[in-house]
């Protein structure tokens, strides 16, 4: 997952900070944080970690005052080919996804079948290595056409947001969390293993040395359980998996990559 590099930001005083946040309760008027979405059988985890967390900072930026969607289906449709994000549903990169909101904007646009926003995402939910009422996913399905219409009568240039700024955080634990206090929840993305699809609850911790693949998510917050520090994190896979489309993972050890690549930016209002 670790194509272009963003500037890092460093906050220079890292406050005392808490052992344990959660965005959910840190910012209740922004509702986006605590939604889980559902890539389908595309694999656009690397435009959902970036749009779900774009859309929080609207929120806390604007005081609770701009509550948005922004449209993954935007992004994984129209950031594509040489010098952009990757390959739509067959992958992309984080931090060209930032880049790209800066550089181009992304419209607004809800979840499957939603019709919220100007450009809501195409691609059906289905089951992601569990079972429930959706059909399991299947095969990785062709990359939507880049529309540049809107679904309802909204202007499609008209409903672009932009960001100011992108930027990644070092791999130092403190700086990633003084900059989700700060600004948000942050994109991350980790290693893969065998052992992963089937987590259900509790911190996970790799004991599996089957390699998958790379996966990108949203970082909302931390805390310790059980003596063992975490990253909380919300996965793009539908509320049926996991911990209600969460998940813990081991924090502190660099658990399978995922303090390696922290990308995130700030909001233009």
């Amino acid at each position: 997952m670790n194509g272009m590099r963003l500037p890092v930001l460093h906050h220079e005083s890292v406050g005392d900070l808490p052992a344990e946040f959660d965005s959910r309760t840190q910012w209740p008027k922004c509702t986006t944080i605590g939604q889980i979405r559902d890539q389908g059988s595309c694999g656009s985890c690397w435009a959902f970690g970036a749009v779900e967390a774009m859309s929080d900072r609207y929120c806390i930026a604007s005081k609770g005052k701009v509550n948005i969607q922004i449209s993954a289906e935007d992004l994984v449709s129209c950031c594509q080919g040489f010098f952009s994000c990757g390959n739509g549903c067959d992958g992309g990169q984080p931090s060209a996804a930032w880049q790209y909101w800066v550089d181009s904007g992304l419209v607004t646009g809800g979840l499957y079948n939603s019709s919220v926003g100007c450009r809501p995402y195409s691609i059906p939910s289905c089951e992601h290595h569990t079972t429930g009422s959706l059909p399991p996913c299947g095969d990785i399905v062709d990359t939507p056409d880049c529309t540049q219409k809107c679904v309802d009568d909204t202007d499609y240039a008209t409903d672009k947001r932009y960001g100011a700024k992108a930027y990644s955080i070092s791999s130092e634990v403190a700086q990633i969390q003084q900059e989700i206090m700060t600004n948000g929840p942050v994109e991350a993305d980790f290693d893969v293993y065998a052992d992963f699809p089937q987590y259900k609850s509790g911190v996970y911790v790799q004991t599996s040395q089957d390699f998958l693949g790379g996966h990108a998510i949203k970082i909302l917050g931390w805390g310790t359980e059980n003596s063992v520090d975490y990253w909380l994190v919300a996965n793009s896979w539908n509320p049926d998996w996991g911990m209600k489309g969460y998940f813990k993972i081991r924090r502190g050890t660099n658990e399978c990559g995922i303090e390696n690549d922290i990308n995130a930016g700030t909001p233009k209002l």
